[in-house]
């Protein structure tokens, strides 16, 4: 809470901004709020603790930073979205077959059983080649990270393609064509009911129609404006997308790289909306 020089420091003042911004963003979902009195211009609380403000035994800003704990890619369930095939069926490697790009979460171990999404096959990591793609200079690891870039080697020669998403079998994602998400609509033209549209959800496109915008969000007070029938630029609101391909989404509050997505003009392949699969914010009983 900035600029606490112009009321005098008083915490009367402090404390009914931080009620209000907590209550807020207690409605959109964000678990837990740490409000910090500061004033940058004379540098009361922002590294050392302000002589103006000794109601405040609270952390400064930099304390805070530097304390605070952050999301994890690591603790969460192993993602790894296919983004190139590699066959090279050469004289000195003729039975090569290779799955790169980045692991997008979690943790990938050789000898760990898999399942490839949306088909459902399954195999188990035979090998892990870090740093390259297998062909020149690299490293074969036993236990691969997010966001490490990797090429992956299956004991089965199963079909597996680009677009495609390995998951550990006893964590894999389950498969939609109904998509219902929180969206904000980017670009100048409005997103309207029953438009065709292209999904991107991490390496795989897909064909897509907007079946449904059940909600618009009012920011003023979070109310939710029923059926609107378009979102315009900058709007936040409710879609449902039927795909025409099975798609292996998480939530985006379990997993942002394979919770979010992007809705894509097919026609000469403008970004329209920016999409969080499942509730990313609290739902309110307002309506308008």
């Amino acid at each position: 809470v900035n600029k606490m020089d112009l009321v005098d420091y008083r915490e009367s003042v402090f404390a009914t901004i931080a009620e209000e911004f907590t209550a807020y963003a207690s409605e959109l979902g964000v678990p837990e709020i740490t409000a910090i009195p500061i004033s940058a211009l004379a540098g009361d609380n922002v590294v050392e603790p302000s002589a103006h403000m000794d109601w405040y035994g609270g952390p400064t800003v930099l304390e805070h930073l530097e304390t605070v704990p952050v999301g994890d890619a690591l603790t969460a369930p192993a993602r790894f979205p296919v983004q190139y095939v590699i066959r090279p069926q050469t004289a000195d490697h003729p039975d090569y077959r290779g799955y790169a790009g980045q692991i997008a979460s979690g943790v990938l171990r050789v000898g760990e059983a898999v399942t490839v999404l949306p088909s459902g096959r399954t195999s188990v990591i035979e090998s892990i080649d870090a740093l390259g793609t297998g062909l020149g200079p690299h490293t074969a690891v036993d236990t691969a990270w997010a966001p490490q870039s990797v090429t992956l080697r299956l004991r089965d020669d199963v079909d597996v393609s680009r677009g495609d998403l390995i998951a550990p079998a006893a964590a894999a994602p389950a498969t939609t064509q109904d998509v219902t998400a929180t969206v904000c609509h980017v670009a100048d033209r409005p997103l309207k009911v029953g438009q065709r549209v292209l999904l991107k959800h991490t390496t795989r496109t897909v064909k897509a129609i907007v079946r449904e915008i059940p909600s618009r969000l009012a920011l003023d007070d979070l109310s939710q404006h029923p059926d609107p029938g378009r979102l315009s630029a900058n709007d936040i609101g409710r879609v449902v997308v039927r795909t025409g391909e099975p798609l292996a989404l998480d939530a985006y509050a379990t997993s942002r790289p394979t919770g979010s997505f992007l809705l894509i003009d097919p026609s000469d392949g403008t970004t329209l909306t920016a999409g969080m699969a499942g509730e990313a914010f609290a739902e309110t009983e307002r309506t308008v």
